[in-house]
C-alpha cells in the first residue's frame, strides 16, 4: 500500500493543493505543523514522498528549508509551482470593516501587506498555516478575526471570502519541491533539470570559474543561493539549480565540478516543471 505524503499544513494548504495536482489527487495526506516535523516522517518511514516550499516569486527563498534538505541527506525528485492566490476570509455575516484582526502564515502576510494598508484598523498576526487558521474560526465560531488562505480552504471550512487576490502582486507562484529519502531513477532520458550544492576555495574567481563550466557544458542556471557555513564564519556554500537538453552535458559538468569544489553534492535529479 502506499504511504501518505507527508506536508506541512493542514487540508486546504496549499502544500495540500500540491499534493492534489501532483499526484492527481490520489494521495493521502500527514498533517505536519512544521517543516521539522516533515522532515521526521520521511526520516522514521512514515512516509516515502514529503511536499515542501524552497521558494516564492515574490519573496524569495525559504532558505531554511535548503539546509533542511542537505543536513540530511535527502533527495529532490520533482517539483510543482503552483499559483499562489490569496483570500481574505471570515465566519458569515462580517464585512472587512467588522474585522479586528487577520490571522496568518507569516509568508502570506508579507505577500498581502500593501492590501491592509487600506485597513489600519486590522491588525497583523502570524499564524503557522494558513489553512489551519480558517479551521480555528470555523470550529471556534471566531468573529472578528479573519484568515489570509486558499479559496479551497474558504470552502473546506466554511467560511465566506470576503475578498480574492488580495497579494500584492497578482502573479505570485511558489515553487515546491518533491523530495524521497533517496532518489532511485534509473531512466536519465526524462532528467533535464538537477539541484546541486558546492563549496569553494574562499579566493578570487573560484565561483566565477565553475559558473563559467556551468555554460561551456551548456547548462542554464535557473538558480544561485548561497548559505552561511555554521561552523565557518564569512564563508558560504552555494545551492545551484541548473536545466539542460542532453543529460551528457550535464554528466560532464559534473565530473568537472567535483574535481573543482571542495564539497560537491547532487541534491536532485529530476523533470523540469517549466517546459
Amino acid at each position: 500500500m502506499k504511504k501518505p505524503i507527508a506536508i506541512q499544513g493542514i487540508k486546504g494548504s496549499f502544500h495540500h493543493e500540491v499534493v492534489q495536482h501532483y499526484f492527481n489527487g490520489e494521495a493521502e495526506v500527514v498533517e505536519c505543523m512544521t517543516f521539522d516535523s516533515v522532515i521526521d516522517t520521511l526520516l522514521e518511514e512514515q512516509t516515502d514522498e514529503i511536499v515542501m516550499a524552497l521558494e516564492n516569486s515574490i519573496a524569495g527563498s525559504i532558505i531554511p528549508n535548503y539546509a533542511l534538505i542537505d543536513n540530511h541527506n535527502l533527495s529532490i525528485v520533482g517539483e510543482c509551482y503552483l499559483d499562489i492566490q490569496h483570500s481574505l476570509m471570515a465566519l458569515s455575516n462580517q464585512s472587512i470593516e467588522d474585522i479586528l484582526e487577520v490571522h496568518s502564515h507569516p509568508m502570506a502576510l508579507l505577500q498581502c501587506k500593501v492590501f491592509f494598508r487600506e485597513y489600519p484598523h486590522i491588525k497583523l498576526v502570524e499564524a503557522k498555516d494558513t489553512a489551519d487558521v480558517a479551521k480555528q474560526i470555523s470550529d471556534q465560531n471566531l468573529k472578528g478575526i479573519a484568515a489570509i488562505a486558499s479559496k479551497n480552504a474558504a470552502a473546506l471550512y466554511g467560511l465566506n471570502v470576503l475578498a480574492e487576490s488580495i497579494q500584492t502582486i497578482k502573479h505570485n507562484e511558489t515553487r515546491f519541491v518533491i523530495v524521497r529519502r533517496e532518489n532511485n531513477h534509473t531512466d536519465n532520458a526524462h532528467i533535464n533539470k538537477a539541484s546541486l550544492k558546492f563549496e569553494l576555495d574562499h579566493k578570487r574567481g573560484s565561483l566565477a570559474a565553475l559558473l563559467n563550466v556551468l555554460s561551456d557544458c551548456k547548462l542554464n542556471l535557473t538558480k544561485i543561493q548561497s548559505l552561511p557555513k555554521i561552523d565557518t564564519p564569512w564563508k558560504y556554500a552555494f545551492f545551484v539549480d541548473v536545466t539542460f537538453t542532453d543529460y551528457k552535458d550535464y554528466d560532464k559538468a559534473k565530473s568537472i565540478i567535483g574535481l573543482m569544489a571542495e564539497n560537491f553534492k547532487i541534491l536532485g535529479e529530476y523533470k523540469n516543471a517549466r517546459q
